[in-house]
């Protein structure tokens, strides 16, 4: 039986892996991962993942419940994000490399068994002592849906319904971890969500190749896991030189000071993965691609069949909640 997952230790060369610290510096400054557009049409007034925020207020990264009020919690996994690379945008120099690193290729053939890999986004995070990120599974494409065109929580919705298997592009993901903080392992369900959850520890120049459209994954609290800085949308983290970053409020006001041993810095690898040319071809041409309304009729007639929903089609909200609730399984208890 194939393996679901492939861990990487050591990943990269010494100097690679020195490389991706060098270009976050770079980077300059990185903002947080709520500054991403918010939904159109449906569910407009709910967050882009709303499906794992919902789920994180009520249970905590541990599944046993979560002391935090709504706007901590929100602050508390609220991280960074920049992309480094999306498709043939190169928006970090220096990461093709890594972008097209063979052992990531070879990995990724591997545990998919599709052999044809293209390489399609490379993103960083980095999360500040007591952050944390909740329980999810990540954001799947199908023909003629993907994060550019339709609400982020729709498409995971899509994926956990099973009713849109054949428009769907398998993608492979590579997590790997650059810098010093012991805190921040990766915690995931490999045998699904009623399955055992494992943890590997975010260890400087390591990695871990996975289907993480499928597999529920979180990052534990980042140490020490104290939390003090509040982290709204607008704050910024940005690198002030000697391996210092600074914190600051929407004001632009510095709040913390941080040094890299402070901070969990992931980098994730992306890649469309095919069977074989045909597959390929069917997605870059575009073929055969799925509407908003038609995905929308597709969920809805299915809610009918459960019993779920009679009478008319809700509100958009409503109706984003109602999918979410539906068809979204988390994992009852994450604790280990």
């Amino acid at each position: 039986m194939r393996a679901s997952y492939q861990a990487m230790n050591p990943f990269m060369t010494s100097a690679e892996a020195d490389r991706m610290l060098r270009i976050a510096e770079e980077r300059g400054v990185f903002r947080t991962y709520a500054e991403e557009a918010l939904n159109d049409g449906i569910g407009e007034s709910l967050p882009q993942r709303f499906d794992a925020a919902f789920n994180y207020i009520q249970h905590g990264i541990d599944g046993l419940g979560n002391a935090d009020d709504v706007t901590t919690a929100s602050q508390r996994t609220n991280y960074f994000r920049e992309t480094y690379a999306y498709g043939t945008d190169i928006q970090a120099p220096g990461v093709e490399p890594f972008f097209t690193h063979p052992d990531l290729l070879r990995v990724a053939g591997e545990v998919t068994g599709r052999p044809l890999i293209v390489p399609a986004i490379v993103y960083a995070n980095i999360l500040t002592p007591g952050q944390e990120l909740a329980i999810h599974t990540d954001v799947p494409e199908f023909r003629g849906a993907d994060r550019k065109r339709m609400p982020q929580w729709l498409l995971v919705t899509m994926l956990h319904s099973g009713l849109f298997d054949d428009y769907r592009i398998p993608i492979a993901t590579c997590v790997s971890w650059f810098g010093a903080n012991p805190g921040g392992a990766f915690a995931y369900y490999p045998e699904g969500a009623q399955g055992g959850r494992e943890s590997m520890a975010a260890t400087h120049n390591t990695a871990i190749l996975i289907d993480t459209d499928k597999v529920f994954h979180g990052v534990e609290r980042v140490t020490p896991k104290a939390f003090f800085p509040e982290i709204d949308k607008g704050a910024t983290l940005s690198f002030e030189g000697d391996g210092n970053w600074s914190l600051a409020n929407p004001q632009g006001n510095e709040v913390a000071r941080y040094t890299w041993a402070d901070l969990r810095y992931s980098i994730s690898w992306k890649a469309y993965c095919f069977k074989d040319e045909r597959e390929q071809e069917k997605w870059a041409t575009k073929s055969d691609d799925l509407t908003l309304e038609q995905i929308l009729q597709t969920l809805e007639s299915e809610l009918r069949d459960r019993g779920v929903l009679s009478g008319a089609r809700p509100e958009p909200t409503t109706f984003a909640q109602l999918l979410v609730d539906t068809f979204i399984r988390f994992p009852t208890r994450q604790a280990a």
